[in-house]
């Protein structure tokens, strides 16, 4: 059994999403959503959101509360999938983190497992194809404890996988050595500063996925 899966996915300037339009409308940052859980019959879920600006935005959202610079909102959903977050709600993935600034917006969400995980993000994917998926966590588990992370390699370009690949194989990465950088540029017949800088590419976003 796993302990489960977080992910946090990008996306920047997403459409039809009324918490971004609020937010690049007062041009502040929204962190603060909550969410109805509806029954399988119910025709439109509630999504409710606080916005802090000294002036009111412009919106065609009411504020259903509101005090001193804080107000709240609050819009119902419909059939069509909209949004991100309507996304993964039907597939059964509550966001349980949200935070817009009215340009980007990140949101966190859980999967059980590996194929929950690819339904949603393959589902995010046709629908939104600015999603940029950030970081992966996988839970520990009482037979695998500690913090793991999974990487997405699809945010390498199949040159700089095929470098990561090449060098590895030949011993690049161990120490000492079995191969150079200059006998890894040489397999791949390509220049010793290509080399280098694909894997210094590479090696850029793998490390800010790991770290």
């Amino acid at each position: 059994m796993t302990g489960g899966i977080r992910a946090t996915v990008e996306f920047t300037e997403p459409e039809g999403c009324p918490v971004t339009d609020v937010a690049a409308a007062a041009g502040v940052t929204v962190d603060s959503v909550s969410r109805t859980a509806c029954a399988s019959d119910c025709a439109a879920c509630v999504t409710e959101f606080a916005v802090e600006s000294e002036d009111a935005p412009e919106t065609d959202l009411e504020p259903v509360f509101a005090h001193g610079s804080i107000r709240w909102y609050r819009f119902r959903h419909g059939d069509e999938v909209r949004c991100p977050c309507e996304c993964l709600g039907r597939l059964g993935c509550p966001v349980a983190r949200y935070v817009t600034d009215g340009t980007t917006l990140t949101l966190v969400f859980h999967a059980g497992d590996y194929d929950e995980l690819q339904t949603a993000i393959g589902a995010l994917r046709e629908g939104f194809p600015g999603v940029d998926i950030k970081r992966f966590v996988r839970a520990p588990t009482e037979d695998r404890r500690g913090d793991s992370v999974l990487v997405d390699r699809g945010r390498l370009t199949a040159r700089q996988l095929e470098v990561l690949e090449t060098a590895h194989e030949m011993g690049y990465f161990e120490r000492p050595r079995r191969a150079n950088g200059r006998e890894v540029a040489a397999a791949m017949d390509i220049d010793p500063s290509t080399f280098s800088e694909h894997l210094a590419a590479a090696e850029r976003k793998l490390l800010a996925e790991v770290l």
